[in-house]
């Protein structure tokens, strides 16, 4: 203790003491600066940049969490499942793409014999379309059954033909041979749409689909495949006899055809057809057979010389 003599005798002086010695004992005994406070602030600050994003999330979680967002996006997949919908059954109204793979079930057996049935019908009697449960077996089960497998494989092998017919000729180039394909093509899908057509102005009630149709009148390119064929081993003699007789194989063939889905009852068992509207059936019947051998001609005559 540190004593001062004044005039009222010694007294204590404690608190300016204490205050240096704080000082002191902070500034002799500690060399450097505290910052553990300083760096543990700083740290934690550092943990909490590092957690915010992660805290927070990826940008489009908000948005996937949003209600309203959700909302919009029930929607518009409701919208997009009846717009697909909608297509799919107004395309099946006009092309039944589901029924696809029933035109296309054949086998050998049917090959065979259909083709006969298509260059040689005069002896055939039967031809209603057998059902099972009101729905068409397959056409390898009933040779009277539409396909699309004659059809495409005649329509391939006719624009082989025609190009084989063009190279003996040296006219062959592969442009003519493509205006060849897709002028028989054209007229093959403005025959079937002007049947369409014809059955809407009729106002017939019929099973035939379009799909039908394009089988029926893709038939005629096995006739016009044996045409060319005959005119170029044997000439031009053998393509106007070949081609005749596949004319008239092809007529008889779609008018006992297409009678049992176009004509009434009565017409289909051989009665007398009676009543305008079943007249007009039986002339669009006519029509549709007999456009089968002009078409055969026309797209098969410029390649015999």
């Amino acid at each position: 203790m540190d004593y001062t003599a004044t005039q009222s005798g010694f007294r204590q002086q404690p608190n300016m003491r204490l205050r240096n010695s704080s000082l002191d004992g902070s500034d002799g005994s500690q060399l450097f600066e505290d910052t553990s406070g300083a760096g543990s602030g700083s740290q934690s600050g550092y943990r909490n940049q590092q957690g915010g994003p992660q805290a927070a999330g990826f940008p489009g979680q908000s948005l996937l969490t949003d209600p309203m967002s959700n909302l919009a996006m029930a929607y518009g997949s409701s919208l997009a499942s009846q717009g697909r919908e909608m297509v799919d059954k107004n395309l099946d109204r006009f092309i039944p793409i589901s029924k696809l793979k029933y035109y296309f079930a054949v086998d050998t057996v049917y090959v065979g014999k259909k083709l006969g049935l298509l260059v040689f019908p005069y002896m055939h009697q039967n031809w209603e379309v057998s059902y099972q449960q009101d729905t068409p077996v397959a056409p390898r089960f009933d040779v009277n059954a539409p396909d699309l497998y004659i059809p495409t494989m005649g329509f391939i092998t006719y624009v082989l033909v025609a190009g084989l017919a063009l190279g003996t000729q040296n006219r062959f180039s592969p442009e003519l041979l493509g205006v060849q394909a897709s002028s028989a093509l054209v007229w093959l899908i403005m025959e079937v749409l002007a049947v369409l057509l014809s059955l809407y102005l009729v106002t017939v009630n019929t099973d035939l689909t379009t799909i039908d149709l394009l089988a029926f009148s893709g038939y005629k390119y096995v006739g016009m495949i044996v045409g060319v064929v005959a005119g170029l081993m044997f000439g031009k003699p053998a393509y106007y006899l070949s081609l005749l007789w596949c004319c008239a194989a092809i007529f008889v063939f779609m008018i006992r055809t297409l009678r049992l889905k176009l004509l009434s009852e009565a017409a289909a068992e051989g009665r007398l057809v009676r009543g305008a509207r079943n007249q007009l059936r039986m002339y669009l019947t006519m029509s549709i057979a007999a456009a089968q051998p002009i078409f055969m001609y026309w797209l098969t005559y410029h390649l015999i010389r």
